[in-house]
């Protein structure tokens, strides 16, 4: 198999970021079921992640492959969005940063819908707020 199918590199990619956050959870005490530490549950997600990417490379082999293509305006619309995230989350408030990241962010797709991105900025915005109340994280909403 060589690294031109997508299929593959989606595989790997989703294996390293597993391997990534499930050795940095070693880290932090794991505990057990019963009574778990903080490094439990990052173990717990990254593990699935670990099977899915695994998964995801056999299937690879079996697929008829897809070739791997990338467009770079797209890469920097992604990254400018993120960024535009954080830095508006930082300085302003997060439901500006949040707005921001989905307007710009999809550009990089194939069709670009004012109405779609104002139900998709909702929707993040309402998660956001969901975790400031009921989870009692530190957000800067407004």
């Amino acid at each position: 198999m060589n690294m031109t199918n997508r299929n593959f590199v989606r595989g790997l990619c989703i294996i390293a970021i597993a391997l990534l956050f499930g050795l940095v959870s070693f880290n932090y005490k794991i505990g057990q079921l019963s009574r778990s530490g903080p490094g439990l549950f990052p173990l717990m997600v990254s593990s699935f992640l670990l099977c899915i990417g695994v998964i995801t490379i056999v299937r690879s082999h079996f697929d008829a492959p897809v070739p791997l293509s990338y467009n770079v305006k797209n890469i920097v619309l992604i990254i400018t969005s993120l960024c535009g995230l954080a830095l508006a989350s930082q300085f302003i408030n997060m439901i500006v940063g949040i707005i921001f990241m989905v307007f710009v962010s999809t550009f990089a797709g194939t069709s670009y819908s004012v109405v779609r991105n104002i139900k998709i900025s909702v929707g993040l915005i309402a998660i956001a707020f969901a975790f400031k109340n009921f989870l009692g994280l530190n957000l800067p909403l407004y």
